[in-house]
């Protein structure tokens, strides 16, 4: 498919503005035989290169979506040429139009592979690739050339294929990522709020466009201390702050703001354009986000199809890059300028949640500056996060376990860590707790070692940075032992996490560690008595409540048995597929009156909206956990409910946490109607013996089935002993679905009949007899925090009578 000179290349979609004009000669490239090994090119007669030649006719900048997978083919020798698309013209009615229009390019480089061509299976055996280095992408893409008989089968899949690449960035421009944080973020209606609070602070002039946009007028206490420390006098700085009292931002602003500094005194070696161009930098924010989406919508098609390079394949052999920019004015992005773009600025959190949520702050602050940032979380493919550092992001938020696993692998944006401007280590206290995390502690050996960077900038910050337990007096009297105060406490973290100056520390916690807006209760009860009052609470009291246990077991049984009871609740726990967790959190974040059960893992840092109940099913093991459990309501000033269900076995450790936080008066105990017990029992009883009922049937199911499997597969009989629970007879079987058929009805009876009664004592002589009244209480109409509010009072009033 060799072009002859002066001729006009035009795409295979019959566009009017598409064409190149040859100017020079084809040369011909040397390529490498090891290519050749797998036989995944084994039809290529050669590979030529042109280098001279011009874009015909102008017309509007594309936006590139380069989501196909690195070319093998092109030789080390031209990795820092830019390589442009050919494509031969060929009759493809049904995508003339899908195609966008293209810039025009004074040098850019084109590569052809010339292979031989089926006259039914034409222009599926071009490889298209181009090299976009002034955006710090590399477009990937590669060809498998196989048999016509094939071609032939897959001819019509392969066309859907190319239509469904071809519409989808459309698609994506339009759709709105969907986040918890959406919410938290877009509450203010007002684009243009005043700023004027935040400019003493020393923030950068794009981010307080951002903040203005945001509606963030006034920055929190934490801010306003810790940003001109961070950003003027370039300190380390160590921030314990209440829950929901804006911490993110603070280190989030002075990161951004090390980044443009970089930006600036390196311009004129990294980059040729000034990012102070509004124009350009929405540009190049847009496209990213784009292909962020992108990249998420066909990472999703992939997985759910099975193997990623299958995918790929099955699309059709034809790669091609859609939308190409071409940007004459940039010629000095090349491979080389691209390696010149380290990372500047490292989070680490504890949960992959939390490194999302973050994320979604730094973004959204960073709107207005170009600033490029990427996530590395477990539960997610490697393999495309990998891509992700491919494009240089000069912002990482990780988990430890997999930033480590790729330092491990030598990934080079991870290689030369010395260049590394800020390090932020978010809920620090939990992350270098001792048994916890020992991929952190290899990182931080590596970061203050061999990758030591002494301008680096180090930041610490968490709620429970200051609280310190009371040491046991076993503990003291042994020899060398220290009394533990916060000073030590402070001191030990610092030796940690590796800050050799003198940080700048602020604390802003209460003596009591929560938050004031937070009311407390607490209910003593029998451990099995705690469903009643949980179903209780979520019948009388709907909103937006969080239940916390201390294991995953425990939030399994409670999510079966709400679910029998028709309150659909949300489980989020460490066993769950990454997807799903992520999922059931944004529909939290969605509902008005929805559960969400949970283990310790979203207890730290996560700021869902409008949480107006935290209930702690089982007390947590230590104070920090409790703090951080209840600072999910509560937060940026607004009121919140704090219960704790303490049974028997939660005595101790509900002690514990009292004398730790040192609070000056008992919790108040939550009041409970005691009217409409009985039957919360008796709905309650007979969901757990439909419960307990299906958990055995589908345990026995799987164990049996499993067994049935293995004897299969090694011809072997098995005895009726060997099954679980031993192999019921089918007459046996049929009484039991007969009997949880009759349990479900029954049940079911209950739920429709409504629990809280208006009981009327009056009579009124009515047309029908009767005066009809809306089946509702008086209690439900009122809120939680208003019963216990009205407690207190009462409490009060009986005092002074006293």
């Amino acid at each position: 498919m060799k072009m002859k000179k002066g001729r006009r290349f035009k795409s295979s979609f019959k566009m009017k503005q598409k064409g190149i004009e040859v100017i020079g000669k084809w040369k011909t490239v040397q390529i490498d035989p090891n290519l050749f090994a797998d036989e995944e090119f084994k039809d290529i007669v050669c590979l030529e290169e042109l280098r001279e030649y011009k874009l015909v006719s102008s017309s509007k900048v594309g936006k590139v979506k380069d989501k196909k997978r690195k070319a093998e083919s092109v030789s080390e020798e031209h990795t820092e040429e830019e390589e442009e698309l050919l494509v031969p013209p060929k009759k493809k009615k049904k995508n003339k139009d899908l195609r966008s229009k293209t810039d025009k390019s004074n040098d850019p480089n084109a590569t052809e592979i010339d292979v031989p061509v089926d006259k039914e299976a034409e222009c599926n055996e071009i490889i298209e690739v181009a090299n976009l280095e002034d955006q710090g992408h590399v477009a990937e893409s590669t060809s498998s050339t196989k048999g016509a008989p094939k071609k032939k089968k897959k001819k019509a899949a392969k066309k859907k294929g190319s239509q469904a690449q071809e519409a989808l960035p459309s698609i994506i421009t339009s759709k709105k990522v969907k986040n918890w944080t959406t919410e938290v973020l877009s509450a203010s209606t007002d684009h243009k709020a005043d700023v004027s609070a935040w400019k003493d602070l020393f923030v950068p002039g794009p981010v307080l466009q951002a903040l203005s946009y945001l509606g963030f007028s006034a920055p929190t206490p934490i801010q306003a201390l810790a940003l001109p420390s961070a950003i003027r006098d370039n300190m380390d700085v160590l921030g314990a702050a209440e829950t929901g009292s804006g911490k993110t931002l603070a280190f989030a602003i002075p990161m951004i703001h090390s980044v443009l500094q970089w930006q600036k005194s390196n311009s004129s070696t990294t980059r040729n354009h000034s990012i102070s161009k509004e124009s350009h930098q929405h540009e190049d924010e847009t496209r990213w986000e784009n292909e962020d989406e992108a990249e998420k919508l066909i990472h999703q098609q992939v997985e759910d199809s099975g193997d990623e390079d299958d995918a790929s394949f099955t699309a059709g052999c034809v790669k091609v890059l859609e939308n190409i920019e071409f940007d004459s004015g940039d010629e000095t992005h090349t491979v080389g300028s691209h390696k010149k773009r380290p990372l500047l600025g490292l989070v680490l959190t504890p949960t992959r949640e939390l490194a999302v949520q973050v994320k979604h702050h730094i973004d959204a602050v960073a709107k207005f500056t170009g600033i490029k940032t990427a996530i590395l979380v477990g539960g997610m493919a490697a393999q495309k996060q990998e891509r992700v550092l491919n494009r240089k992001p000069e912002i990482v938020i990780a988990t430890p376990g997999r930033l480590w696993e790729l330092v491990k692998e030598r990934h080079p944006h991870l290689s030369n860590l010395r260049q590394l401007r800020c390090l932020v280590i978010d809920e620090a206290d939990r992350m270098v707790e001792k048994g916890h995390f020992t991929e952190l502690s290899q990182l931080l050996e590596i970061l203050n070692d061999s990758q030591y960077n002494p301008q680096r900038q180090t930041f610490v910050f968490s709620a429970t940075l200051t609280l310190v337990h009371q040491t046991p007096t076993r503990v003291l009297q042994k020899k060398n032992a220290k009394k533990m105060d916060k000073k030590t406490k402070l001191e030990l973290l610092m030796e940690k996490v590796g800050i050799k100056g003198k940080p700048k520390v602020i604390d802003l916690t209460r003596k009591e560690a929560t938050v004031e807006t937070l009311t407390e209760t607490r209910i003593h009860c029998n451990t099995d008595e705690k469903d009643y009052y949980l179903y209780y609470f979520l019948l009388q009291y709907p909103g937006r409540t969080m239940v916390f246990a201390n294991s995953i077991d425990c939030v399994k049984r409670l999510s079966s048995l709400l679910t029998i009871l028709n309150c659909d609740p949300l489980p989020l726990h460490a066993n769950m597929h990454q997807k799903q967790r992520l999922k059931n959190l944004e529909r939290f974040a969605e509902r008005d009156n929805c559960v969400l059960l949970t283990t310790d893992v979203a207890a730290r840092g996560l700021d869902i909206p409008n949480v107006q109940h935290v209930i702690h099913y089982q007390v947590p093991r230590t104070s920090e956990l409790y703090v951080h459990r209840s600072g999910r309501t509560a937060r940026a000033a607004n009121e919140g409910l704090s219960l704790l269900l303490i049974g028997p076995d939660d005595l101790i450790n509900f002690r514990k946490i009292y004398k730790t936080l040192e609070k000056s008066e008992e919790l108040p105990f939550f009041p409970v109607d005691t009217k409409c017990m009985t039957s919360i029992k008796e709905r309650m009883n007979l969901a757990r013996q439909i419960e307990k009922a299906e958990f055995f049937n589908s345990r026995a199911k799987q164990h049996d089935s499993w067994l049935q499997q293995a004897a299969e597969a090694l011809e072997v009989d098995l005895d009726d002993d060997m099954f679980m629970g031993k192999k019921a007879s089918e007459q046996e079987e049929s009484q039991k679905q007969k009997m949880l058929k009759g349990m479900k009805k029954q049940l079911k009876h209950m739920l429709s009949q409504p629990l809280f009664k208006v009981l009327m004592k009056t009579k009124y002589p009515t047309q029908s007899g009767k005066l009809l009244l809306p089946q509702t209480s008086v209690g439900i109409s009122e809120s939680a925090l208003g019963t216990v509010s009205k407690q207190q009072a009462k409490k009060k009033k009986s005092i002074k009578l006293n």
